[in-house]
């Protein structure tokens, strides 16, 4: 027996019906001014329309440093060298060695020698290591990084061990790190003329460094017996040029004194942490998210796949000793 529902029950239904739809309609409403996912590097992260605008200001900011000091930082580098080549042939060998000996082993041709070995070799790796960039064949995951991106500012990390980097704009294999002194990014293929630069960059300097003291020690008649004289040298010079006591040459050359120390002791010890990280077969990249790699290979292997197997050859000379392959098929050691 069927039922036949009432003009009252109608009316209800109905109502229920149009309030039912009006509660629809206002939640549509609300929902649209609730701030939507922002999808950043594969992950949904919910930001207010004011913190997407600081984040990419500050980003556009950060950016801004980073391609300035990539295009300062390798004119810093040339400028020192030609001031080294400048103070060491017109002031440090004429005034140490007064007088060169005529013996092809004098004391004159052996450190003009000895300079010219160190400072080809560091220029010859610099060299070396903007001729062979890091970037990877394989092109096609250059992903579009929106200012929230997680990861570091100068790189966006991809899958199988590639990142991009926003300065060089170019995907990176096994990226170590961006150096700013050569304009280009640090990994599998230039590291081993990369961790060269900096042995013989520190020992230009280091050099330098002992025969600057030397033509102090002869030409104004400094001596450094005391350890405290360093230590003080470039305070008391700036007391005394702007008293007039000593020239401006003198100044100059007590500043360089501590610029070739600090490039000395600040590449030798990047170059010892390089070659620890080389031989653990782990990147910069790697140290800094804190991702332990698991030693697949024995360190003498690592090493080996860095510097060659002509690596004696390569220690003396600015040579290529890694064989080139287009294929990039070590990614199972990278992130």
């Amino acid at each position: 027996m069927l039922t036949v529902p009432t003009t009252s029950e109608q009316v209800v239904t109905a109502e229920d019906k149009k309030t039912t739809t009006l509660t629809g309609r206002r939640n549509l409403q609300q929902n649209r001014h609730l701030p939507r996912p922002v999808e950043v590097c594969g992950a949904e992260r919910t930001a207010p329309p004011l913190l997407r605008a600081l984040t990419s200001a500050d980003m556009f900011t950060r950016m801004l440093k980073l391609r300035l000091l990539n295009a300062v930082a390798p004119a810093y580098f040339f400028t020192a060298t030609a001031v080294t080549f400048i103070l060491h042939f017109c002031f440090f060998v004429p005034t140490i060695f007064p007088n060169p000996d005529t013996s092809p082993w004098g004391s004159t041709a052996l450190h003009t020698v000895v300079f010219l070995f160190l400072m080809f070799n560091a220029l010859g790796n610099y060299i070396m290591t903007i001729k062979y960039p890091a970037e990877s064949a394989n092109m096609s995951g250059v992903p579009v990084c929106s200012p929230h991106c997680s990861d570091k500012v100068d790189a966006h990390y991809l899958l199988n061990g590639r990142h991009f980097c926003k300065l060089c704009k170019k995907v990176i294999l096994k990226r170590d790190h961006h150096c700013f002194f050569t304009g280009n990014c640090i990994g599998n293929k230039n590291m081993r003329y990369f961790i060269m630069f900096c042995i013989y960059t520190s020992c230009t300097c280091l050099y330098s460094l002992v025969l600057g003291v030397a033509f102090l020690t002869v030409e104004y008649n400094i001596s450094f017996e005391n350890p405290l004289t360093f230590l003080t040298l470039l305070l008391l010079a700036t007391g005394y040029f702007f008293m007039g006591t000593i020239s401006g040459m003198q100044l100059f050359v007590v500043l360089m004194l501590y610029v070739w120390l600090g490039i000395g002791l600040v590449c030798a010890g990047f170059c010892c942490q390089q070659v620890l990280l080389v031989a653990r077969g782990q990147t910069w990249c790697q140290m800094q998210r804190g991702q332990l790699v698991e030693n697949r290979s024995p360190w003498r292997n690592n090493l080996k796949d860095v510097f060659g197997t002509h690596w004696i050859l390569g220690l003396i000379l600015p040579v290529q000793t890694v064989e080139m392959c287009a294929d990039e098929t070590d990614a199972h050691k990278q992130d």
